[in-house]
């Protein structure tokens, strides 16, 4: 029950329980509005929601400890510290320059679908 590590990879291991806490959540209010619906006894609605919590919760605090998964995040943390992030005109000029490639390789496939159209139009060839 001890913390494996613990000022070691805080980020990303908090932000992994972090992420798993919704997803417990989000599991928990899911099987909650579904066992209100189709149970008719009324300590299920609560009760299993309840033990779901519980054992979310547990798991996602425990998981981040286990020695080989704790590790793992570490060592992504590490990576992700010598990345080499750009500034935001580098990244607005990026992605100016990704958007205008996506529209012209759109209006080439276009292009291509109405030559073809026309082509296969010619010989009477049947689409289904």
């Amino acid at each position: 029950m001890r913390l494996y590590k613990r000022s070691q990879g805080r980020t990303v291991r908090q932000t992994t329980m972090f992420s798993m806490i919704i997803i417990t959540l989000l599991i928990v209010w899911r099987a909650r509005s579904t066992l209100m619906v189709s149970t008719e006894i009324e300590g299920w609605s609560i009760g299993v929601p309840l033990a779901a919590l519980v054992l979310g919760l547990w798991f996602s605090f425990r998981i981040v400890h286990v020695p080989r998964f704790a590790d793992f995040l570490i060592a992504v943390e590490a990576e992700m510290n010598k990345v080499s992030w750009p500034s935001t005109t580098e990244l607005i000029k990026s992605s100016v320059v990704v958007i205008i490639v996506i529209f012209l390789l759109t209006g080439v496939l276009f292009g291509y679908d109405l030559l073809w159209r026309a082509v296969l139009g010619l010989f009477q060839i049947r689409r289904f």
